[in-house]
């Protein structure tokens, strides 16, 4: 959740502090305020137990940081550089398995995969996804390729009139054959 939806999400609970205080049901409170029936009902739930204070907001929920804000600093910094630096130089782009094994490395922390990522956004770095080529990859063949053949493969396509969302065709009341049941125009229909 952003920082803006928990602050929206902490006024919906000061204001609906203030309705049960006024003996406003959990059901109308969710009404009023645009919640779920079951947020009011949780929020009635706490409120009665412990006042307003047991609704205020504990912080973002999910796991902690394992990273000081010192290491993340570095981390950023090593972000910065490029990947041969650290020992990949197959390509140069971060993807987050390289992260994750960067972080391993420099802090002795171990992240997954999915968490890296995370991370690599909250740092303000994008997730890099290296491209795959075969190494005997002859470019100079498949630039001529393209130029020569492909055109000719590819064809003109469809007309853009032609194509249909439907896989079955609708006929018309003049296409229907007399002999199945109703087809019959002089029959009248009950």
């Amino acid at each position: 959740m952003t920082s803006a939806g928990r602050r929206r999400r902490e006024t919906e609970r000061r204001q609906a502090a203030g309705l049960f205080e006024q003996k406003i049901k959990p059901l109308e409170v969710a009404q009023r305020l645009r919640v779920s029936r079951k947020s009011a009902c949780q929020w009635h739930q706490l409120w009665r137990d412990g006042g307003i204070a047991a609704l205020v907001s504990r912080g973002p929920s999910g796991s902690r940081c394992r990273l000081s804000q010192r290491c993340l600093e570095k981390l950023a910094a090593y972000l910065e550089e490029e990947p041969a630096v650290h020992g990949w130089v197959e390509d140069q782009v971060w993807t987050a398995a390289r992260v994750a094994t960067l972080i391993g490395r420099k802090f002795h922390v171990s992240y997954s995969v999915s968490r890296a990522t995370r991370l690599m956004h909250r740092l303000g770095f994008s997730l890099q996804v290296p491209v795959r080529r075969v190494a005997e990859r002859d470019e100079e063949a498949v630039k001529v390729w393209k130029e020569a053949t492909w055109a000719e493969v590819k064809g003109p396509g469809r007309p853009a009139g032609a194509t249909s969302a439907s896989k079955t065709k609708q006929t018309s009341p003049a296409d229907r054959p007399e002999a199945v049941p109703g087809g019959d125009a002089d029959t009248p229909r009950s």
